[in-house]
């Protein structure tokens, strides 16, 4: 029965169906049981053949691809000023039109909703349909279900965000003509490696809620208000309570200003938003030396210049370290409450 549920349905289109195979076996070491490579295999070719997710990747690599041919432009009419302080190649990721944000805004709020999109039906859905009692009466134990899930969409993810990476840094190099060197191919390897973090982030807080409600519309209104809280409130939440908290005046003191500025950081560092944005600054602009407030003391015997990739990586390491802790934490929750929910034959 293993054999028969992994094959893809008829339905699935050829031309897309041949790719699965293909994608399997980069991941193989991911799905190694019978059960769950079956669940593995299903929902890519369930991914690859949705309309919702391509319509979202399109709306991605469209915004994305103008942001970065504004950005070219502008680029390439001062090359010769850029040049000198050099990471022209970065800037492509960094630079706003004008009219448009840069490429990093771009996915910084569209990223999630990836990532949402693929992951607040995952549960409730088969539920809702009455297919997830066939899946439990497979030979297929039941964490291999969410296992699969969580495992394919985060594939999903990962091909997604790097096959635009790489779009955009060919496109980049057409229209700018000056190839990346060796630290800036690291540093926008290390932004992809980070942007698949953030949106799988995304991806286990829509998986908890398709756990924990049993209505897709439910689980799916959960999940936005979420992602709007975190992205607009969780800011202007940490400036009240750092306001409440360190109250600074027009005669407040250096000490003072120093621990609201740390407090209201801090309090802003709960958002992954946030954490992603801090992070996706120090890889793409090397001479961002620090992230907290500066004092004058400190800068005086400072060695000018941008930092290298590994003293950049050594700044965001907590950052990504609550991301994937964040993920983590989530996936977790999800999966104790699947394997405790009682799943009965409709």
């Amino acid at each position: 029965m293993v054999e028969r549920f992994s094959s893809p349905s008829q339905k699935d289109a050829k031309g897309i169906s041949k790719w699965i195979p293909q994608v399997e076996e980069w991941f193989s070491p991911l799905v190694s049981g019978p059960g769950l490579r079956a669940v593995f295999r299903k929902e890519l070719a369930d991914h690859f053949n949705s309309r919702r997710f391509l319509i979202l990747a399109t709306i991605v690599a469209v915004t994305g691809l103008a942001a970065i041919y504004v950005a070219a432009v502008n680029i390439r009419q001062e090359v010769r000023e850029t040049a000198e302080s050099g990471f022209v190649f970065l800037r492509l990721f960094t630079a706003s039109g004008g009219s448009l944000p840069p490429f990093t805004s771009f996915m910084g709020f569209l990223g999630p909703l990836v990532g949402l999109a693929l992951g607040f039906d995952a549960i409730n859905g088969e539920r809702v349909r009455g297919t997830l009692s066939r899946l439990v009466a497979q030979p297929i134990h039941r964490d291999s279900i969410i296992n699969g899930k969580f495992l394919a969409s985060i594939c999903i993810i990962a091909l997604m965000i790097f096959a635009l990476g790489f779009i955009v840094a060919g496109l980049g190099l057409r229209l700018i003509g000056i190839p990346p060197t060796g630290e800036e191919v690291l540093r926008i390897l290390a932004y992809l490696g980070l942007s698949v973090v953030y949106v799988a982030f995304w991806l286990a807080l829509s998986l908890l809620f398709s756990v924990v409600f049993r209505q897709t519309a439910t689980s799916a209104l959960a999940a936005i208000a979420t992602w709007l809280f975190v992205v607009i409130f969780v800011g202007l939440l940490a400036g009240l309570i750092a306001d409440a908290v360190v109250p600074v005046g027009s005669d407040a003191g250096a000490e003072e200003l120093l621990r609201h500025e740390r407090l209201h950081q801090a309090l802003g560092r709960l958002s992954p938003t946030i954490l992603y944005d801090e992070a996706t600054t120090v890889l793409l602009q090397p001479q961002v030396r620090t992230l907290g407030p500066v004092l004058l003391s400190q800068i005086e015997w400072a060695v000018p210049g941008p930092l290298p990739f590994g003293q950049s990586l050594l700044l965001i390491w907590p950052h990504l370290t609550g991301l994937v802790a964040a993920t983590l934490v989530c996936f977790a929750a999800s999966y104790v409450l699947f394997m405790r929910h009682e799943i009965r034959a409709s």
